[in-house]
């Protein structure tokens, strides 16, 4: 005990007697009181010693003494017992917490452990409260006027917490936290099996019952004044977690317990996410999670914070109410929501949403493959997960991620990766409407693409094949993307000429309002009504880099499709024709739409030769033809509008080419002055072979028609003599016999040479040959050679005339990039015809010479190789 030694010196010896005696009596009472004992008689002599021991001036001195025993006495018999329950689960997160006895043994061990601690604090603070009435007692008696006995209470109860919460804290076990986290984690489990009685675990319950709604009770009111709450039928297991959490504040641990319980809810309600988001992308669960985190967390949040004395109701007379505390949310059986539950259901629905847009990030990729047949629910989750978050960035480096490692790749067909674009544009459309993040993501597609040789027609032939590629909802089976783009466009059309016709200023004034700012991730050179006018075929054409080479490559496909047309029915073509008309203009696709009247008018022509033919053969004027008109249909073509067609020669037997003589010359006789040029190499022969056991249909090239027609003269044919006899070289005959070797109609004697074999038509028909023998044969040409010729092949043609002047450049300038290259043409080449190609035409064409190493390219520029 330290005393200034200007105070003894002024203090008798009677008074400084009288001090010791009351120190040793205040001493005394001390220990008597805190020493476990619970003997609370000491009380009137501690007041007596208190009173002289402040009188003379050791107020503080006391209550410093008082307080250090109560910390040396609450370590010695409260906090070391408290801790020491708890050294078993030192390893808690290795325990098998499956098993539930050592769960339940473990909540049992913390209720009753943090019982004894409570009261034995509880004991002290009575202790300490006796100290606080003898403090009292004195200011009274020396008082002249009023006092103010709460100060000494409030002081001395604050640094007895403060002490209390020192020591526990100081000696806390690293493990601690993990056991509440684990006492909480279990309980609200227990306590969410109870609330959603009709809640079954993920998707599947959701397809069996579209109508599932969880049971949110009427009211929350923890004494149970509601027996038909669910959460007022579970009181007891509220009021034990609530009862806990009421002990571990009382000692100090708010902002732990907080902690762990609000980390246990966040766990289940991570859980109910990752259960309810299965694979299954066909049923939204945005509202499901909702109405879960309402009927679990937050009807078991206002309970506890009621049992707590947290929940205040939002009385507007009681002073300023924060903005968060009036937002409109929806509380089933809650009147007026404390500003505590609002910032937890704020807090909840973000982690939700949050966690449920990471997941359908993650799976993005898997998602739009599936779009919009089997996974529109989730793209429409995804997009008020986002507008909630804000991330969209996120989705953006995750899906482009995704795409340069599962995508855009060698292994993946240009095909996959245009059905994946055209999917992606469709989905980040609904997504983002304004078409920002769709820049973003489908800028490395649209790069990967324009590096492929086949990505023009591959779009060509996905825009105007009729099997469709992933048919939405609406239209049929059937459509190709040109009709079901065709069918959007109009029906934004009409909802863009609806819109124009309802706004008024009121509504104009609203729109306005509501404008916000595109997000960083938008391309500052677009605005923002350019940019939501961006439409599927606009960028599939931005792919190309112009429409002019979309419709070539359309006008080849077309002329190979009208060219293999075993019929006049061109009825798909025509509805295909008309839709480009209206996206490209009919200026772009007036030489296709010649090549369809061609047809159309070939199909008149053929009828009224045969009808021409007919009456004269009434007339008895038709004598002697060994072959009918009636076997002949013909496709006449202007030549000048059609792409350049494959030539080669080919002789036919006498009575085909007579046949075809007599067609050009009723032709002649009804189009004067005009004569047909057969190209005798294209078309289809429908023959039939006679077998000794049966007769055999085909459908064969004319090619291969005209071979097995020489074998009706003689049935064994050296290939040198036949191949003279079709007019082909021996090489390229021996090619086409391998059609009829696999139909077993030819054998092949084999021989040294390719020109000494010898093929022999099949008249008795084994059994191998017989099974060999098909009635339904496609005998087009078996290696798929074009009947036209492609896009690049003509492009090569053209190009070679500028050959010798890109050759005369780089010998006079040395090397030169591609742009200059360009324009050196446009503006110097004077060969016919004019020089009007594109720089992506011009690169292509520079890409061969590089190919056949007669040019070089070394940092941009091209050099003629030396």
């Amino acid at each position: 005990m330290l005393v200034d030694p200007t105070i003894l010196d002024s203090l008798s010896e009677q008074t400084i007697g009288e001090i010791l005696q009351s120190w040793i009596a205040f001493v005394s009472c001390t220990e008597i009181l805190l020493g476990g004992s619970g003997d609370l008689s000491a009380a009137s002599e501690l007041a007596s010693s208190v009173t002289i021991l402040c009188r003379n001036g050791l107020r503080s001195l006391l209550e410093d003494h008082f307080l250090q025993y109560l910390e040396d006495t609450f370590m010695a018999r409260a906090v070391l017992k408290f801790w020491r329950h708890f050294d078993k689960y030192s390893d808690v997160l290795r325990l098998d917490l499956q098993n539930q006895i050592l769960v339940d043994q473990l909540h049992e061990e913390l209720c009753s452990s943090l019982e004894e601690m409570c009261s034995e604090k509880n004991y002290q603070e009575k202790c300490l409260v006796m100290l606080i009435h003898a403090l009292q007692l004195y200011e009274e008696s020396i008082a002249t006027g009023k006092i103010n006995s709460g100060h000494y209470e409030s002081n001395l109860l604050s640094r007895y917490q403060l002490m209390v919460s020192s020591v526990l804290l100081t000696t806390l076990p690293s493990h601690f936290p993990e056991v509440l986290r684990l006492y909480f984690k279990h309980k609200l489990e227990e306590l969410n099996t109870m609330i959603a009685v009709n809640y079954k675990d993920g998707m599947e319950s959701l397809n069996n019952d579209r109508n599932l709604k969880y049971n949110v009770p009427d009211e929350m009111n923890i004494d149970g004044s509601h027996p038909e709450s669910a959460v007022s039928k579970n009181y007891t297991l509220v009021k034990c977690i609530g009862k806990v959490v009421l002990d571990l504040r009382n000692l100090g641990f708010t902002a732990l317990t907080e902690d762990a319980y609000a980390s246990s809810i966040i766990q289940l309600l991570k859980a109910k996410v990752q259960n309810l988001a299965v694979d299954d992308y066909r049923t939204p669960v945005l509202q499901s999670i909702k109405e879960w985190i309402q009927a679990v967390p937050l009807q078991f949040l206002h309970a506890l914070l009621c049992y707590l004395g947290d929940s205040f109701d939002n009385d507007v007379s009681s002073g300023p109410i924060s903005p968060l505390a009036s937002r409109p949310l929806s509380y089933p059986g809650i009147d007026a929501p404390s500003e505590g539950l609002v910032r937890w259901q704020l807090r909840l629905e973000y982690f939700a949403y949050e966690k449920l847009q990471d997941l359908r990030i993650g799976k993005l990729f898997e998602i739009i493959v599936d779009y919009p047949d089997r996974s529109s629910p989730a793209i429409e989750d995804l997009k008020q997960c986002l507008e909630y978050t804000g991330q969209h960035s996120k989705l953006v480096d995750s899906f482009i991620s995704s795409l340069r490692y599962r995508l855009l790749t060698a292994g993946a067909s240009t095909n996959d990766i245009l059905h994946q674009y055209v999917s992606t544009i469709k989905a980040l459309r609904t997504i983002g409407p304004t078409g920002v993040f769709l820049e973003a993501v489908g800028e490395p597609i649209r790069d990967y693409l324009r590096g492929r040789k086949d990505t023009i027609k591959c779009i060509v032939t996905m825009l105007t094949d009729g099997s469709g590629i992933n048919p939405s909802g609406m239209g049929n089976t059937g459509d190709s993307l040109l009709e079901e783009l065709n069918r959007e466009a109009e029906n934004q059309e009409t909802a863009d000429t609806d819109d124009d016709i309802n706004v008024d200023d009121k509504q104009a004034w609203i729109n306005a309002e509501r404008w916000e700012p595109d997000p960083i991730e938008a391309d500052p050179l677009r605005g923002s009504r350019q940019r939501g006018k961006i439409d599927i075929l606009e960028m599939l054409v931005s792919i190309i880099g112009s429409k002019d080479q979309l419709v070539n490559e359309y006008r080849v496909m077309l002329a190979e499709k009208l060219l293999n047309k075993s019929d006049y029915d061109i009825d798909s073509e025509i509805r295909t024709l008309e839709l480009l008309k209206i996206h490209f203009g009919e200026s772009s696709m007036q030489k296709c739409e010649i090549m369809v009247n061609d047809l159309i008018s070939s199909k008149r022509m053929n009828a009224n030769i045969k009808a021409s033919k007919s009456q004269l053969a009434m007339n008895g004027s038709e004598q002697g033809e060994s072959m009918s008109l009636d076997l002949v249909d013909a496709t006449i073509i202007s030549s000048n509008f059609w792409p350049p067609i494959q030539e080669e020669s080919l002789h036919l037997p006498l009575p085909v080419q007579q046949l075809l003589s007599d067609y050009a010359e009723r032709f002649h006789e009804i189009k004067t002055p005009r004569k047909l040029l057969w190209k005798k190499y294209l078309g289809i022969v429908k023959l039939e072979l006679h077998f000794d056991d049966r007769n055999v249909e085909f459908s064969v090239t004319p090619l291969h028609a005209a071979i097995i027609m020489q074998f009706q003269e003689k049935t064994s044919w050296a290939s040198k003599s036949l191949a003279a006899a079709v007019g082909l070289p021996v090489d390229i005959l021996n090619r086409r016999m391998s059609f009829w070797m696999s139909k077993g109609v030819i054998t092949d004697t084999g021989g040294a040479d390719s020109s000494e074999r010898v093929f022999t038509l099949v008249d008795d028909l084994t059994d191998t040959n017989r099974n060999g023998i098909s009635n339904e044969t496609e005998g087009m040409d078996e290696e798929g050679e074009s009947s036209v010729a492609s896009v690049e092949e003509q492009l090569q043609k053209e190009m070679t005339i500028y050959q010798k002047f890109i050759e005369g450049m780089l010998t006079n300038f040395g090397g030169m990039p591609l742009d200059r290259i360009h324009n050196t043409l446009k503006m110097f080449c004077v060969a016919e015809p004019t020089y009007d190609k594109s720089l992506q035409e011009l690169q292509s064409f520079l890409s061969v010479l590089r190919a056949e190493e007669k040019l070089d390219l070394r940092d941009g520029h091209y050099y003629l190789k030396k």
